[in-house]
């Protein structure tokens, strides 16, 4: 068992480059492994191995390797479950960190995003890559010389009380619950592609790696199955791009060709928008538009008549003897016909939506290199789509950014690193191996965009690429193609896409064998299997450490907190787990709030209590209660879910034009005034805690 796995105290400083020496060569064989790994799977499938079978083995052979890995580290010592001894060295905290934020909705839909949404879709990437910089800039060295085990742990130790620890505690659970439950929905999706098991058993078999890795090693074991898993994650996604790249361009760097091919696409996209036939396509589903708009004005009537129409086609169909597919064609359509006026008027807003989307140009996308919607030159309309796309474009990246750098589950990551130095030095780390990846996204959305336009769009339907139709019996949401016009070509508006396909398929449009299709998907279940890992120990952390340890039973054995963490994490993995095989809607919006819910929750008594030592407890927690509840009321009172969920009626009313899912904007500001009125206006801290601030914020002490 190699020794960095043992259970055992906090090494001396001593120990250092021999445990940093230990680690590059472990490491460094498992990375050579995964290379291997594939290649010989490569054989296989080449021999004649079944997908089936390359997907069973990636998914047994993955989750068998981080299973190992946390049974390995199992422990009960306190600092080795929660901080995993704080002795991560800052270059692997940077990978594991890297790992625990890489989600199965950055992995895979990021660059599915900026595929369908153009330049709107970096939002995410400024977003994210700026949040770790205010990271390093003004949190993790701060937060790691305090020393404390967990975000609400920092915020009772800072503030005193009850009310900021178990607030801390609420808002914690509130953000790492609604992302777990989003990436145990992506280990059943991938799990179920990988190997066709069905859905809820997809979720049951990633979530046992999810446990084993979490439940008997806590934080050791889930940083050391992290940094393998970033190791995967990273060659999965850079090998499809990298191939695709020389296959369009010759050169082997999509980064650097990502402008070149720009360039084409948008060419392409003038062509696309005038040619003849996208034209035909486009009015075929102008004219659905219209037809479906009357439909649903009298929903009674004319679902009489489009049930009469299609009872009499089948009955001409049968007395002409016409052809048996032609007539089952009939039949099949009769019986999908909706039953009742209501599910009937559901059906037609949904193709009523759809239908509006495709008789736009370039199949609803807007040209990849536009910025914002609209035209700041052109009419008063035009000009005021453009300010409003520019607000919702500003506002989601500075929800992304604040949130990003306020997630508990990426910020206790930093309480692992030996020194506050390190903490520092991991901050950058985690960002060159998180842009590694997002630098790559914009590139991979526009070669495969290429792709599509080039080699898809205007080839006969009988001489498309296998993948396409593989892709099409998989799953119609991600990838449909339809005849629309009837002419036997394929033109863009005739092809629906989902953003989820762009990073599973891009082995495929690259001409890659399916082993590295099977590689892909691997990746995007490390990446869900990693981050579920984080979040599922930060909400058991949470239970065990601040509420039952720090709030309950001050006197509880560590054997008993650990135990206890354990039992926690398990109940809390299994309620995810129902939920998420409930198949909950709109869980990428969910996803997306937890960064809003982050940013409004902590990030102005985090900043606050770092650098201004008059901010009370009392402001903390009104500053937080202010913050999160403005944050959760505009988005109850203006998201379609949640208004659903919530019952509420009354006209949804956008301020200034804002989405709900960029809802932190206005919770972040309150939370900051509330802080500095109410710090104002009440006793300052204890003298003890003023110190405290002023000796964290002290830089000569930072390296010890």
């Amino acid at each position: 068992m190699p020794d960095m796995f043992r259970s055992r105290p906090t090494p001396r400083p001593a120990d250092g480059k021999g445990f940093v020496r230990q680690l590059n060569k472990v490491y460094g064989w498992y990375t050579a492994g995964v290379f291997l790994f594939v290649l010989l799977l490569a054989v296989a499938e080449h021999m004649g191995m079944s997908r089936e079978m390359i997907g069973f083995i990636f998914l047994l052979t993955t989750v068998a390797v981080y299973a190992g890995i946390g049974i390995m580290s199992r422990t009960t010592d306190p600092v080795e479950y929660y901080v995993a001894g704080r002795r991560v060295p800052a270059v692997y905290n940077g990978m594991a960190t890297g790992a625990d934020w890489m989600s199965a909705a950055s992995f895979l839909g990021l660059a599915g995003t900026i595929y369908l949404t153009g330049y709107n879709g970096l939002a995410f990437i400024m977003g994210w890559s700026g949040g770790f910089c205010l990271v390093a800039l003004f949190l993790a060295p701060y937060l790691r010389k305090f020393g404390q085990f967990t975000i609400p742990d920092f915020l009772g130790e800072r503030y005193g009380g009850n009310w900021p620890r178990l607030l801390g505690i609420a808002a914690a659970i509130l953000c790492s619950f609604t992302y777990v439950v989003a990436q145990i929905y992506g280990v059943g999706l991938i799990t179920s592609r990988l190997t066709g098991v069905a859905f809820e058993l997809g979720i049951f078999l990633g979530l046992g790696g999810i446990l084993v890795c979490s439940f008997l090693g806590g934080m050791r074991a889930v940083t050391w199955t992290q940094v393998a898993q970033y190791v995967v994650i990273i060659v999965a996604y850079m090998l499809p791009v990298v191939w695709l790249s020389m296959k369009q361009t010759g050169v082997p760097v999509p980064q650097l060709v990502y402008g070149f091919q720009l360039e084409k696409v948008t060419a392409k996209e003038e062509v696309l928008t005038n040619d003849p036939k996208e034209k035909e396509v486009r009015q075929i589903y102008a004219d659905r538009v219209d037809k479906l708009q009357a439909m649903l004005a009298d929903p009674v009537r004319s679902l009489a008549a489009e049930r009469a129409a299609a009872e009499a086609k089948v009955l001409v169909l049968r007395a002409s003897n016409a052809g048996q597919t032609e007539q089952i064609a009939a039949e099949k359509l009769l019986a999908r016909m909706p039953r009742d006026p209501e599910g009937a008027v559901r059906e037609w807003r949904r193709e009523l939506a759809d239908a509006q989307t495709k008789q736009k140009p370039l199949n609803g996308m807007p040209p990849q290199a536009q910025q914002y919607s609209g035209d700041p030159d052109g009419s008063a309309d035009e000009r005021a789509e453009f300010d409003l796309s520019r607000r919702n474009f500003l506002a989601l990246v500075f929800c992304l950014m604040v949130g990003t750098a306020a997630l508990p589950h990426v910020l206790i990551r930093y309480y692992t690193t030996p020194s506050v130095k390190q903490a520092r030095e991991s901050v950058t780390w985690s960002l060159l191996f998180v842009v590694l990846l997002y630098f790559t996204a914009p590139a991979l959305a526009v070669l495969v965009k290429f792709e599509v336009f080039n080699v898809l769009v205007g080839t006969s339907f009988d001489a498309l690429p296998s993948w396409v139709a593989a892709w099409n019996k998989v799953d119609a949401s991600l990838l449909s193609i339809t005849d629309v016009n009837r002419d036997g070509i394929l033109q863009l508006n005739e092809m629906s896409i989902g953003g989820d396909i762009i990073v599973l398929a891009t082995a495929e449009i690259a001409g890659l064998p399916y082993v590295i299709s099977g590689l892909v998907a691997a990746g995007g279940l490390a990446a869900a299997l990693s981050t579920a890992d984080g979040l599922l120990l930060t909400i058991a952390n949470a239970l065990s450490h601040d509420l039952y340890y720090k709030m309950i039973d001050p006197n509880a054995s560590t054997a008993r907190r650990v135990t206890i963490s354990k039992m926690l994490l398990l109940v809390v993995a299994l309620a995810a787990a129902y939920v998420a095989a409930q198949k909950p809607a709109d869980i990428l919006f969910l996803v997306s709030a937890a960064f809003s819910f982050a940013a409004a929750a902590f990030f102005p008594a985090l900043t606050l209590g770092i650098f201004w030592r008059r901010t009370t407890g009392v402001a903390a927690s009104l500053g937080m209660v202010a913050g999160l509840g403005l944050t959760f009321y505009y988005m109850v009172l203006n998201q379609p879910w949640l208004r659903e969920v919530f019952g509420v009626t009354q006209p949804i009313q956008l301020w200034w034009g804002i989405q709900p899912i960029s809802a932190g904007v206005f919770g972040v500001p309150v939370g900051f005034v509330v802080m500095v009125l109410v710090s104002l206006v009440t006793p300052p801290p204890p003298a003890r805690v003023q110190e405290l601030v002023e000796y964290v914020r002290y830089p000569r002490t930072w390296g010890r």
